[in-house]
């Protein structure tokens, strides 16, 4: 303003002004005199302007460039920062004893590594960068404002150093409920995870009403600490604000005055406004980091509170690469005492030995010790006194890494991953990555310079992690007749074979498997035709109507692979409707609709919502009934022209229909002839438009899309005939052991996903793959306390046989509730009045004996 626009570059007459002219002169105390380092440009008026507008917008630009920079690199280094820290805590968690387990909340402890970290990785990178910029930024500002004027400078130092000393104090408080109102937010989520892990009980007992008020209570605690804090909060930024306001009057005032009186120009005095208006900025966001300093530091004293040793107790060694041992040759215990769930002594200073391996049954008769006892030796228990030792090592002072190897547990509860049925397996054999899989350098050399930089593992999950030479096996598919092997010998072997024939496969990826199953389907309709059950499966015909399957199965003429192809959604589906538009089908099935609607009104006039007539009739819940009675009374009253959602809803009612099934009589042969002629409409408006949503049935081929036994079938049951499902289930049978196609079904039933927590398998499947899990990595010592309660007698006394049998090497321990079943174990333990009394079975002749005619079938090798 000064230079360019009053001119003072151009007093004295001159035409031109210099720019960008670089030098200094020296002090009279250092001799004075200048150095000219550059002449610079002679520049008029305008051009001087232009020129100096440039050099500000030049720095305005290399000011943003630096803070690009930084915020990226800020962001960078907090989420490696983050990823550090969630991971060391996650290397925490997997540390934890039993008896910390029992001590914490799982949902809180995940609730703290996925959430309250974050805002700590989020600050990392502010931590150091911040203060300095903002820091800067301000000091430039007042060191501009202090060479244009002393006293101005003075006054906005002043305000400054008042707003540093009052917002912090005030402040403090609002930490006290950050503090309050993060305990309560993880409260809130632990009795969340609490009702959602027990919400049967819920159901059972109608205690929707007690837990809906429970969390409402928390929800208002938590509201309530939120209202305060918003109204200190508030009520500092108010203050705040207002102290950041006093500055510029002060300017205006006293600069003003400086003005008037010709001791402050103009330029100056509009220089120091500009500059001030780069000051409040950065002192307010030094305020906000400070203040979110404390907020973090508040929230990492919290976290490191919760994973304290102090609270929690010693941790697990985690370290893998310790020497294995065989734990064989004597178990002996001195002076051991154990205390039940009440802290009372259940043992006390009792002592035994014997010889492993053993099959010792642990007689409980009643009591806690025998399961105690049991854990004891399965390291899930460290809460005792006394020593137990195996050979020369002490139990308790095992690395985790020998008694991971060695000692299997199988407890009343088991625990499964979400996952296959083959993922949990191999869970207990994934120990080290032995070989690393063909991948992309760059992204590989990337993945591992970052676990460097944040503490995280090498390793990859698409490593090669199972040592299959060391288990005496050569490849996957070896280990896999391993798992079916031992599946059967637990009493799976059906459910793994029913699990394969309602998986799919990928004809791609297993293309001779494909092609047989396609030879397979043609010998099953040779085999129905030869022996005169051609009628108990409707085949799948591109030129007749299938009786057995619905109306949209007709249809499509294919498996819907795509939600927009499923259910309610395909009478919505575009394609599909411009498809029967096409094919002159739409009115008629809306006119079905409307019959069904009526129909089923009627049937369900007065049903309770549980009826089992709403399963049968499946086209209409009983919450959708009031919308389908609409329909029919504006239908009734001369309303003919429905609106189009209500068409659509007409529609999707006999896209569900089965005439074998249902019943209705709402198709003849005239009617099936042209949803036959509609196929040709639906598949190719589908293929014309691109649409991947439908896989078309092929029979030359497997579709993908469906189930293996729907591909051998290739066509539907007849549920008409009597005991169609389990005749065609035994030729189904027949066929696949006639290709020898037994093993790729029970390869593909690995393949069965067994959900959260295994809740998609039965009790009793869940307890035989825990005990398979225990069995594949052949443990020195198998202990069960409980695992076979799923089972009825009969078939836990055929799995105990059968473990007896597979552990002819190893030592077993289980856990009995009474004598019934001691006499197939060499060695009885029981436990009475605090005392442990391990003796020899008396009656070897009553012992169940391995059949002569059968060897036992055990697995070979070892785990590394």
């Amino acid at each position: 303003m000064n230079q360019a626009i009053q001119g003072e570059a151009f007093k004295d007459g001159n035409v031109t002004a210099p720019f960008l002219q670089l030098g200094f002169d020296w002090p009279q105390w250092l001799g004075g005199g200048s150095v000219q380092i550059f002449e610079g440009f002679q520049l008029g008026r305008v051009g001087l302007l232009i020129g100096l507008s440039c050099l500000f917008l030049f720095f305005v630009v290399v000011n943003n460039g630096f803070k690009y920079w930084v915020n990226i690199a800020k962001g960078v280094l907090g989420e490696r920062m983050l990823r550090r820290m969630r991971f060391d805590l996650f290397a925490m968690v997997l540390r934890f004893t039993p008896e910390a387990l029992r001590t914490i909340k799982s949902s809180e402890t995940a609730t703290i590594i996925k959430d309250e970290v974050e805002p700590i990785g989020g600050f990392i990178g502010d931590a150091f960068i911040t203060p300095a910029l903002l820091g800067l930024q301000a000091s430039t500002a007042l060191f501009f404002i202090m060479v244009q004027n002393v006293w101005l400078g003075l006054m906005a130092l002043g305000v400054i150093a008042v707003q540093f000393t009052i917002i912090p104090r005030l402040r403090r408080e609002l930490l006290r409920l950050g503090k309050e109102r993060q305990l309560a937010s993880r409260e809130l989520a632990g009795r969340i995870g609490e009702v959602l892990d027990g919400i049967e009980v819920v159901h059972v007992h109608n205690a929707y009403a007690w837990e809906r008020a429970e969390i409402g209570n928390r929800l208002f605690s938590l509201f309530s600490i939120r209202l305060k804090i918003y109204n200190r909060k508030f009520a500092v930024k108010f203050l705040n604000n207002f102290l950041s306001q006093v500055t510029p009057f002060l300017f205006y005032a006293v600069g003003g005055y400086f003005a008037l009186r010709g001791t402050l120009d103009i330029g100056q005095l509009v220089a120091v406004i500009s500059a001030y208006r780069e000051l409040p900025p950065p002192l307010k966001e030094l305020i906000d980091w400070d203040q979110q300093r404390l907020d973090v530091q508040v929230k990492y004293d919290q976290v490191t509170q919760h994973f304290a040793e102090e609270r929690l107790g010693p941790m697990i060694d985690s370290k893998v690469d310790a020497d294995d041992i065989r734990l064989t040759g004597k178990l002996a215990a001195e002076g051991l005492s154990l205390s039940g769930p009440h802290g009372d002594l259940v043992v006390e200073n009792a002592s035994f030995a014997l010889d492993l391996p053993a099959k010792v049954a642990l007689i409980s008769n009643g009591g806690p010790a025998a399961s105690l006892m049991a854990r004891v030796l399965a390291r899930r228990v460290s809460g005792y006194s006394g020593d137990v030792a195996i050979g020369d090592n002490n139990l308790a002072q095992l690395p985790a890494s020998i008694t991971g190897r060695r000692i299997a547990y199988a407890g009343v509860d088991p625990i499964l991953f979400p996952g296959s049925i083959r993922d949990n397996l191999v869970y207990g054999l994934r120990l080290k990555p032995l070989g690393r899989t063909e991948e992309d350098r760059r992204e590989n050399a990337r993945r591992i310079a970052e676990a460097a930089r944040t503490g995280n593992p090498f390793e990859s999950i698409a490593d090669q992690w199972i040592d299959y030479g060391r288990l005496g096996l050569k490849d996957e598919q070896e280990l896999d007749r391993v798992l079916v092997d031992l599946l059967e010998r637990v009493e799976m072997g059906e459910a793994i074979y029913l699990f394969g024939l309602a998986g799919w496969i990928d004809p791609e990826r297993h293309a001779a498997l494909a092609e047989r199953l396609v030879e397979a389907r043609c010998r099953l309709r040779e085999n129905f035709q030869a022996n005169g059950m051609a009628d108990l499966v409707a085949p799948f015909d591109i030129d007749r109507y299938n009786d057995q399957a619905s109306i949209a199965e007709n249809l499509l003429f294919g498996v819907a692979i795509s939600d927009d192809f499923r259910g309610r959604n395909l009478a919505e589906n575009p394609l599909f409707r411009e498809a029967i538009d096409k094919a002159g089908l739409t009115d008629v099935l809306a006119e079905m609709g409307l019959q069904i609607a009526e129909t089923m009104t009627e049937i369900f006039q007065g049903l309770p919502p549980g009826h089992s007539l709403f399963a049968q009739f499946s086209f209409i819940g009983a919450e959708e009934l009031p919308e389908f009675q609409a329909i029919l009374r504006r239908r009734a009253k001369g309303a003919q022209d429905l609106r189009r959602e209500e068409r659509t809803r007409l529609i999707s009612l006999p896209l569900a229909y089965i005439e074998a099934k249902h019943r209705l009589g709402l198709l003849d042969d005239g009617l099936k002839e042209r949803i036959v002629e509609a196929r040709s409409f639906v598949r190719e408006t589908l293929e014309k438009a691109g649409a991947n949503g439908v896989e078309f049935l092929d029979p030359d081929r497997i579709c993908a899309a469906a189930p293996l036994r729907d591909n051998l079938l290739f066509g539907r049951v007849n549920y008409q005939v009597a005991d169609a499902r389990h005749r065609v289930a035994e030729a189904v049978a027949a066929v696949i052991r006639e290709f020898d196609l037994l093993e790729d079904v029970e390869r593909i039933g690995l393949d069965h996903e067994v959900g959260t927590a295994g809740r998609l398998l039965s009790p009793q499947e869940r307890a035989s793959v825990n005990l398979v899990r225990c069995l594949v990595k052949r443990p020195d010592i198998l202990v069960i306390d409980g695992a076979l309660a799923p089972f009825d007698e009969e078939r836990a006394q055929k799995i105990l046989q059968a473990l007896i049998e597979l552990l002819d090497q190893q030592s077993l321990f289980m856990v009995l509730p009474n004598d019934r079943q001691a006499a197939a174990f060499d060695v009885q333990m029981r436990f009475s009045d605090g005392r442990i009394v391990a003796e020899k079975t008396a009656d070897p002749q009553g012992r169940t004996r391995k059949p002569e005619a059968e060897p036992a079938r055990s697995i070979t090798g070892e785990v590394a």
